[in-house]
């Protein structure tokens, strides 16, 4: 459901939002805390901060550190959603911020700009959905036919009847580097960032303050619940049953020596939709490794206790993967693995909304595997909640009451 309409959409993404006009609005300035230092909860701050209000940050392990679902080496930053004009809006208007800050601190190597392809088959109908989509938002767009995709890339073995799209100006981000980035630069603009274990909040129709494993008391005037996958456990009786952290496995292989076919500019990042199941990747930045990555939901997850090691049977159906689609990464090494989670949401929907208890406190999580690309955003639009403000607007699939109590078919993915 499209809550308002395609122009407001596209005024939003070209627009400079309503946070700004808020600092010099002339309200008075309140104390926010935000709790989780990830994408959403770093970029919810530096957003509070630029409004002109006091921000405290807080983390218990740091800001995207090893145990965090925006921790690890790069993601993907692109915004195909096929006909879903929120998600596509959400992403460019992320695209757009992070290229503002990255002007702003002088980080542009953070941003590889290598291009997102996704691979179809040919009669996939959301080809034509994306196509629009994007387009009408004034994203640039190219589609491929099959002759044009093995031309191109011949590196990446594919079917007869699979074709593909490319968003030119999407790409990866260094994804540890770039939120611990927000977070160095929401502290030089005055914000306060503690490490601290929050205990579970207590309180009535306000919540008055948090208090750490130290029995510090941490006092607000509102207060931002942004904690990823630890919400469960952090907001038990209005999230236990609602967020489902999930296992998730990431692998980098060294391309053979003098190989330049899987780095930039001549591999952009991926998607495969035309295989049994998902999979997407990136191309060997940084020298770090050629990404590949599960597109599925794994099996329950505990952020601090389970063992971040991949399995055999992971590896190997990855491998499997590597031979069929990658062939001249066949016997490429394993150079390094890694073992994350998603915070899904039963309808991969993000959670933004108020608490149902505490009239200023606020709830910003369920990344669902894709929330790191919209992390900017996320952040101007909680921001743009809890100071009240209505731009950009209220969206509906973002509530609490939206979000079932159930995870449905594990295989179930975004197109």
């Amino acid at each position: 459901m499209t809550t308002f309409a395609l122009s407001n959409r596209r005024n939003w993404i070209q627009g400079l939002g309503a946070l700004s006009a808020c600092a010099q609005s002339g309200r008075p300035q309140r104390h926010f805390v935000v709790v989780g230092a990830g994408i959403f909860g770093a970029w919810t701050a530096y957003h509070l901060l630029r409004a002109g209000q006091r921000v405290t940050l807080i983390d218990q392990y740091g800001p995207a550190n090893s145990r965090a679902s925006s921790g690890g080496e790069s993601r993907i930053i692109r915004a195909r959603y096929g006909n879903d004009v929120v998600y596509t809006s959400f992403a460019l208007r992320s695209l757009q911020l992070w290229q503002r800050f990255l002007n702003e601190t002088s980080l542009h190597r953070l941003y590889h700009r290598v291009g997102a392809l996704w691979m179809a088959r040919q009669s996939d109908p959301r080809f034509a959905a994306h196509l629009q989509t994007l387009r009408k938002l004034g994203a640039e767009v190219h589609s491929f036919d099959n002759t044009e995709l093995k031309r191109r890339y011949p590196q990446i073995h594919v079917d007869d009847d699979v074709a593909a799209i490319l968003e030119p100006n999407a790409g990866g981000l260094m994804a540890r580097q770039a939120v611990q980035a927000v977070v160095t630069e929401f502290v030089k603009k005055g914000g306060v960032y503690r490490q601290s274990r929050i205990q579970e909040p207590a309180g009535t129709s306000r919540l008055q303050e948090l208090i750490d494993h130290r029995s510090e008391r941490i006092a607000g005037d509102a207060f931002v619940f942004a904690a990823g996958p630890w919400l469960k456990t952090l907001l038990p009786g209005v999230l236990g049953d609602r967020i489902f952290p999930t296992r998730q496995v990431v692998f980098f292989y060294g391309p053979p020596p003098g190989d330049s076919r899987f780095a930039p500019p001549a591999m952009p990042a991926w998607g495969d939709a035309f295989s049994d199941l998902p999979w997407y990747g990136l191309p060997d930045l940084e020298n770090r490794g050629f990404k590949l990555a599960f597109g599925w939901l794994g099996e329950d997850f505990d952020p601090d206790r389970s063992a971040r090691l991949p399995m055999p049977d992971e590896i190997s159906r990855a491998r499997d993967y590597l031979k069929l689609r990658f062939p001249a990464l066949a016997a490429a090494p394993l150079v390094e693995a890694r073992v994350c989670q998603y915070e899904n949401t039963a309808n991969t929907d993000f959670l933004i909304d108020r608490h149902p208890g505490w009239e200023n406190a606020w709830i910003a999580g369920g990344g669902s595997g894709h929330g790191f690309k919209h992390g900017p955003a996320i952040g101007e639009y909680t921001a743009a909640r809890a100071l009240g403000l209505a731009d950009p607007p209220v969206e509906p699939r973002f509530s609490l009451a939206s979000k079932a109590t159930k995870l449905p078919n594990r295989t179930q993915q975004r197109p």
